[in-house]
């Protein structure tokens, strides 16, 4: 069961606010990166993307958790605040420094009650959770199905392309590019547990499969191509 909460403890006001707050947070850690901060080379890593990340998580999580009955505000209050240390902390301690961060905000920023800010704060540290998602409260279980499930799709597909770029490879490496999303999204399908979220997986991973599809199609036919050439030149030769 979700957390019972009969009002609503957070405004559009105060969710923008927050919102503002973890964009200005991330950008800050970038630009102090001398006094600790973790940005890295790869686009996906900086304060840009990794804000984007949370917006998506944000809204996908707010998603299941209204269709599966959890308590919205705990939810995608958790959802926005979840990375926020991605950028100045090591990945194994980013949730618990996220929980930190998230709980320092709400206690200064609002009369939030505290069993909310608990809920939030748990969700937050428990969103790398690694086991049986049912063995989660709900909030906690719509974060992490959101979580994955933003790196799963077109979405994913448009990242693992990006990182070709970025390793020197050509478009002859797409479609297996394409397929360790393909493989990602068959590990989310049978990680989640919501019947919201197990849709939204199947959704994704259908388009990534179409695309991989028209993919291999038309690289085949482009290496097809390519082989002619090569052999007309080898005739021409001698």
């Amino acid at each position: 069961m979700g957390v019972e909460i009969k009002e609503s403890p957070v405004s559009d006001a105060e969710f923008d606010a927050m919102q503002a707050f973890v964009h200005d947070y991330l950008a800050a850690s970038v630009e102090n990166e001398e006094e600790g901060g973790r940005m890295r080379w790869y686009p996906w890593h900086s304060a840009e993307y990794r804000f984007n990340h949370i917006l998506n998580v944000v809204d996908i999580a707010t998603e299941i958790a209204r269709k599966e009955g959890a308590n919205v505000d705990v939810t995608r209050v958790a959802a926005l605040f979840h990375d926020i240390a991605k950028l100045e902390v090591e990945q194994d301690v980013h949730a618990e420094a996220g929980a930190r961060i998230a709980r320092e905000y709400l206690s200064a920023h609002g009369d939030y009650p505290e069993s909310f800010v608990d809920q939030v704060c748990r969700a937050i540290e428990d969103h790398s959770y690694q086991g049986d998602l049912s063995n989660l409260p709900l909030e906690t279980q719509c974060l992490i199905e959101a979580d994955i499930l933003d790196k799963v799709g077109a979405n994913g597909a448009a990242l693992m392309l990006l990182r070709m770029g970025y390793e020197s490879r050509t478009h002859m490496d797409a479609a297996e590019m394409v397929d360790r999303v393909i493989e990602r999204g068959e590990d989310a399908e049978e990680r989640v547990r919501s019947d919201t979220a197990e849709s939204i997986a199947h959704q994704r991973l259908k388009r990534a499969r179409w695309f991989q599809e028209w993919l291999e199609a038309e690289v085949t036919e482009m290496n097809t191509e390519e082989s002619l050439d090569d052999v007309a030149t080898g005739m021409g030769d001698s």
